[in-house]
């Protein structure tokens, strides 16, 4: 055989060999993937039951109840569109968790429609500034 059906050869085994892994790898995450829905979507699609996923939009404003043990909470979910999720989570909330912000959470679908969060991300907007930093900058500002 040549020298250049040699790495002919050894260039497509490699090829076959990184697409053969990278198969495996994709298989092999399906499982861990977390897919993010809107309320619209869970509204016009339907509950995906049975999978965890990830659901994101605005706390609505007057929807969060803290339950009488103190870690369990009950909020709705929504967005732009009229599309609502009632979500309970228990656990400690995040700092910028609050009515009227954003917040992504992780968990699964009940039957009944309840979104059962095992973890809350909040979110805030490009202009937000840590607590401890924006007294510094307010000290900074009254010197000048």
């Amino acid at each position: 055989m040549k020298a250049k059906h040699q790495r002919l050869t050894l260039l497509v085994l490699a090829a076959l060999a990184v697409l053969g892994a990278v198969l495996l790898a994709m298989s092999a995450m399906r499982d861990q993937a977390s897919y993010f829905y809107a309320p619209a979507d869970v509204a016009r699609k339907g509950l995906p039951l049975g999978k965890s996923l990830r659901i994101g939009g605005m706390v609505k404003e007057g929807s969060v109840r803290l339950a009488g043990d103190g870690v369990t909470m009950d909020f709705a979910v929504g967005d732009e569109t009229d599309a609502v999720i009632p979500v309970r989570y228990k656990g400690i909330a995040p700092d910028l968790f609050m009515e009227g912000s954003g917040v992504v959470a992780e968990g699964r679908f009940q039957p009944d429609g309840l979104f059962v969060a095992d973890e809350i991300l909040a979110k805030h907007d490009e202009n937000y500034m840590p607590p401890k930093l924006a007294g510094e900058r307010h000290k900074t500002e009254s010197l000048k």
